[in-house]
């Protein structure tokens, strides 16, 4: 069973700029309502689109540097990778669908 794997901004560059495949990039927070609302989404796309997608949860808490780097300002932020580069952003709690929707265009 696939499911995100924990980003720190020490191994960001490793985990997710060098990912062969494209990275969708979960910044949270532990006390973040709307965040725990997205989660159980993020869970099943990363079950959805195994070996496709990696999956990866950021805590913006215990690792500001790479929220600041990306212009991270509200939470939850979903930023999409292609290549190691940010091409999507999705900002707050939207539908599971919109999040397949954007998915499926870095996938083409």
């Amino acid at each position: 069973m696939a499911h995100p794997i924990a980003v720190t901004d020490t191994s960001f560059a490793n985990d997710v700029l060098n990912s062969e495949l494209p990275v969708m990039v979960d910044f949270w927070a532990e006390w973040c309502g709307p965040c725990k609302m997205i989660a159980p989404i993020v869970e099943d796309l990363a079950e959805d689109y195994s070996g496709k997608m990696v999956f990866a949860k950021v805590d913006v808490d215990s690792n500001p540097e790479t929220a600041m780097k990306y212009g991270v300002r509200g939470i939850p932020t979903l930023l999409l990778f292609s290549g190691g580069s940010p091409v999507d952003q999705v900002v707050g709690a939207v539908a599971k669908s919109e999040l397949v929707k954007r998915i499926d265009k870095v996938l083409s």
